[in-house]
């Protein structure tokens, strides 16, 4: 996907695009280079390929989430920044926490919000089944994108959802990980709102976004420590 076919499926997200926004997302591109050469951010290096399976894909959330409120939202596993990086550029308006358990990676994001000059975001070493535990009720909407099954995802952020809060999960393919789903959230006090399943321009690959409310106080068994959930999902 070269640039100006990335403005033009950006806009038919609904979303809209400037020169200040394009600027950011070049220098963003050239920093994941740099750091990707010292450490392990992405495969995915071929400047077509990053905007179309990085920069665009990131930007789907807003498929499903009104990204233009002012909401506090949460990344987790943010890895190379995505979505979180992207999503911070293209609505200002959003205050965003990214989370990530290498603290190289976290070096690497903390210095990419600094030279694109972002506020209102910053980068934080932690499990998200830790950090959950000490920020209860804080994100309006928490979101991860290819990290970790559903059932694992639920456990480990439903704390720190607000209630009426939304958990939104970026994935390819993810029938296997459906079943039985809506049964298996029901013990966190969460309830599936929307499966939302299309393609990618251009390549055509498979992508869904899962969408589950935070609808009830949560029973205070939850969540299990992170090895029973690895042991024992849902």
């Amino acid at each position: 996907m070269n640039r100006e076919l990335f403005v033009e499926e950006v806009k038919k997200l609904g979303i809209d695009v400037d020169e200040d926004k394009l600027s950011k997302l070049n220098i963003f591109y050239e920093l994941l280079l740099e750091w990707n050469e010292k450490i392990n951010l992405t495969t995915i290096v071929e400047e077509e390929s990053v905007y179309l399976k990085h920069f665009y894909d990131s930007l789907t959330l807003y498929r499903d989430v009104d990204l233009t409120k002012k909401i506090k939202l949460c990344d987790v596993g943010s890895g190379a920044g995505f979505p979180g990086i992207v999503l911070k550029i293209f609505f200002p308006n959003l205050d965003i926490t990214l989370i990530d358990s290498l603290n190289k990676r976290v070096i690497y994001l903390n210095d990419v919000i600094k030279k694109l000059d972002l506020s209102d975001i910053r980068a934080i070493h932690a499990r998200m089944e830790d950090y959950s535990r000490l920020h209860e009720e804080e994100f309006d909407v928490i979101t991860a994108r290819a990290v970790a099954s559903l059932p694992i995802l639920c456990e480990i952020c439903v704390r720190a959802s607000k209630m009426n809060g939304n958990l939104v999960f970026m994935k390819a393919n993810c029938d296997d990980e459906m079943v039985n789903i809506d049964k298996k959230i029901t013990k966190l006090s969460l309830k599936l709102n929307s499966v939302d399943k299309f393609v990618l321009p251009i390549e055509n690959s498979n992508r869904t976004i899962i969408k589950i409310d935070r609808v009830d106080k949560l029973n205070k068994i939850y969540p299990r420590t992170i090895d029973k959930i690895k042991k024992n999902p849902l």
